[in-house]
């Protein structure tokens, strides 16, 4: 049967996600298992978010609104910022499909900065465009002049994740006005900003990001709800664009895109400023913790502003996330990157943390022993 699929799906690598507590169980009949691998809100979401999505479960045998006004409009009130710059989608991988879908012909090109979230890469493979990489730099920073120097006439989007996953690491002001300043006007570049809501609260984050939007049409600003607020489960997200990626964006997305219970939930969960706060200042100090633990034992690592640790192990990272994974804690190893002596952390509980700690201690001494 293979003739009848599409030419582009011979050279596509799927996605590889988290690993799933449910396959680890399964596999390894552990009665505690910590999943740190997936930059979950560890936290929980809202407690006014699950009120609102309990009482909507009734209602859950209609469909939801194709164009979540109410939601739209209250995020257009918080931000500041015209209803008419937004795109609401079932999590921020739908909003970087729908960018694909509005802006990428086959021929086109992507320009990404590895490593960093392989959706970029994966939703334009599948539309026949090309990536174009721009590695970041050994100690995790983006190279803005390379970056610019790697657009074409075929360039159609550069994806920008700030703060990266999986390093941490941010793009500065100054490197996001000289890419701005230096490409066409036919290429959108896309600031991935996924983990805001944690890197907004420290000082050196340009937090100013869609003010450049009233300059610049040429770019989009993606955020999300799975992280700060977890609503991971329920899938939703959203950009704030110009009106005129906006309106194509909605074009191609799915009619009933994000369900009854993520929209009253994300309404819900928006109004929670207390919630947002706690989980941002819990968040700080998981990352705190990571940061002391690897520090302790000599491990090189980048500064985290989101809700993940990057650490190198010296030591083979697949051999590291198979010891962890015996003591019950799923992390995700760097080598799916290309990084192979690095894992990815996420942050949660002070218990967790120490669980994961003294399972990293085992892990480490078990590999250097083999």
């Amino acid at each position: 049967m293979k003739n009848i699929f599409r030419k582009t799906l011979a050279n596509i690598t799927p996605y590889v996600q988290g690993k799933p507590v449910e396959a680890v169980r399964r596999e390894l009949g552990l009665s505690r298992i910590e999943k740190l691998a997936s930059n979950e809100n560890q936290f929980g979401p809202s407690p006014k978010a699950i009120e609102a999505m309990r009482a909507e479960l009734e209602s859950v045998n209609f469909y939801p609104e194709g164009h979540p006004f109410a939601l739209i409009e209250k995020l257009s009130k918080k931000l500041g910022v015209p209803s008419e710059h937004f795109v609401v989608a079932s999590g921020g991988e739908a909003i970087i499909w729908n960018a694909s879908m509005a802006l990428l012909d086959a021929g086109d090109e992507i320009v990404t900065t590895p490593p960093s979230f392989d959706i970029y890469k994966l939703c334009a493979s599948f539309l026949g465009a090309a990536t174009v990489a721009v590695p970041v730099g050994e100690h995790g920073g983006f190279d803005e002049k390379a970056i610019v120097a790697a657009v074409t006439d075929r360039t159609k989007i550069v994806w920008l994740c700030s703060p990266n996953n999986p390093t941490g690491h941010i793009a500065g002001r100054a490197q996001i006005d000289y890419i701005l300043a230096n490409i066409p006007e036919h290429v959108v570049l896309v600031i991935d900003e996924a983990y805001y809501e944690f890197a907004a609260a420290l000082p050196d984050y340009p937090a100013d990001n869609l003010d450049r939007l009233k300059q610049h049409e040429n770019l989009l600003i993606l955020r999300t709800l799975s992280k700060v607020y977890g609503l991971a489960g329920v899938r939703i997200g959203y950009c704030v664009t110009s009106p005129a990626i906006a309106e194509k964006m909605n074009m191609v997305k799915l009619t009933f895109g994000v369900n009854r219970l993520a929209q009253v939930g994300a309404l819900a969960a928006l109004d929670d400023d207390e919630y947002l706060r706690d989980v941002v200042r819990r968040n700080r100090d998981a990352v705190d913790f990571l940061e002391n633990c690897f520090k302790q034992r000599d491990l090189p690592y980048f500064p985290s502003y989101a809700n993940f640790c990057w650490v190198d192990t010296k030591m083979d990272s697949r051999r590291v996330f198979e010891a962890l994974q015996q003591r019950g804690v799923i992390i995700r190893p760097g080598f799916h990157w290309g990084w192979d002596s690095w894992i990815r952390v996420s942050t949660g509980t002070e218990e967790q943390m120490r669980f994961f700690e003294t399972a990293l201690d085992e892990s480490l001494r078990e590999v250097a022993e083999a």
